[in-house]
């Protein structure tokens, strides 16, 4: 039992040898490996980057043959650093276990990679490290599998006239026959919006409204579904589910968080679509601002809500 306690405070390296299997592996190792990175799931972690320290240590197959002094024959060190940078860039994490988790998952996707030991610790958040340690293992059969192609959907911004329309069903029937994935955005309602004094609150009380009116607009057509996480709307989009963007989990866990005030629905909207590399975003009821236009990763349709009828591409 004392062997064990302290095989679980040593370091990564020492618990793979501890471990190692029969058939004989090589290691590579990343120690003491510092980023400065927004994490964590309590608020007083928002808004504020704490240091975390990874170690990691990967076993890999050996090689058959000289190495020649070619780095392309190698699993590089640098594939290591690449898969925390990656991760870390893709989203907002709450979660260390999490971090871990996806750090191995992209460090076995490396053909020669086969065992890997994450240890992730948070520097900041008290008189020690606080962290987790997870070991992954790929099977001599196992394959990566290849990513599949990611929808480009068609994002389409209701204004509340829009929204209370008599032909909004008649414009999602049309929008439906276009066979791209369909994802909705709202803005707030014309209501009076309570203020608050801290701007990291009043992003939320702007989030929140916006939300309330997603649920307004799920309730005038059955086909659309509130939608506030990428792991869902992936689905949907794969599945042919039409969507009502709920923004504030994903504008809050945003690596790259928009510049625009969240009060402004539309260039938030836009925001959202170049997230997504949507084919194009179509206005119901608003005329795009002139810099939306230009600055737009997508193209911009506005249309008027008197005309039942969606204008041609």
């Amino acid at each position: 039992m004392s062997s064990e306690i302290r095989l679980a405070f040593e370091h990564p390296s020492v618990r793979a040898e501890a471990t190692a299997k029969d058939a004989p592996l090589d290691r590579i190792s990343v120690r003491d490996h510092i980023v400065d990175v927004e994490i964590g799931a309590f608020q007083a972690e928002r808004g504020v980057r704490q240091r975390i320290c990874f170690n990691i240590v990967v076993e890999v197959r050996p090689l058959t043959g000289p190495i020649d002094d070619d780095v392309d024959r190698i699993l590089s060190y640098d594939k290591v650093s690449e898969a925390i940078a990656y991760e870390l860039s893709a989203e907002r994490l709450n979660l260390l276990e999490t971090v871990a988790e996806r750090v191995a998952e992209r460090i076995l996707l490396e053909p020669q990679a086969m065992r890997v030991f994450v240890r992730v610790e948070k520097l900041d958040r008290g008189p020690g490290a606080l962290g987790v340690e997870i070991v992954r293992e790929r099977g001599l059969s196992d394959v990566p599998e290849a990513e599949e192609d990611t929808p480009h959907p068609q994002i389409v911004y209701l204004s509340n006239a829009a929204i209370a329309s008599t032909h909004l069903s008649a414009w999602i029937d049309q929008l439906e026959t276009q066979a791209r994935p369909l994802i909705f955005c709202v803005g707030a309602a014309e209501l009076d919006l309570p203020t608050a004094a801290h701007p990291l609150a009043q992003r939320r009380v702007d989030l929140l409204a916006i939300e309330q009116n997603a649920w307004v607009l799920a309730a005038r057509d059955a086909r659309c579904k509130v939608v506030d996480t990428r792991t869902e709307l992936d689905w949907a989009m794969r599945n042919g589910q039409i969507c009502i963007w709920a923004p504030s989990k994903i504008v809050l866990d945003a690596v790259d968080s928009p510049a625009t005030r969240t009060d402004d629905a539309v260039a938030l909207a836009a925001w959202f679509a170049a997230t997504l590399e949507a084919e194009e975003m179509l206005l119901i009821g608003e005329r795009p601002p002139l810099s939306l236009e230009e600055d737009m990763a997508c193209p911009v349709r506005s249309h008027k809500v008197t005309n039942p009828t969606l204008p041609d591409a």
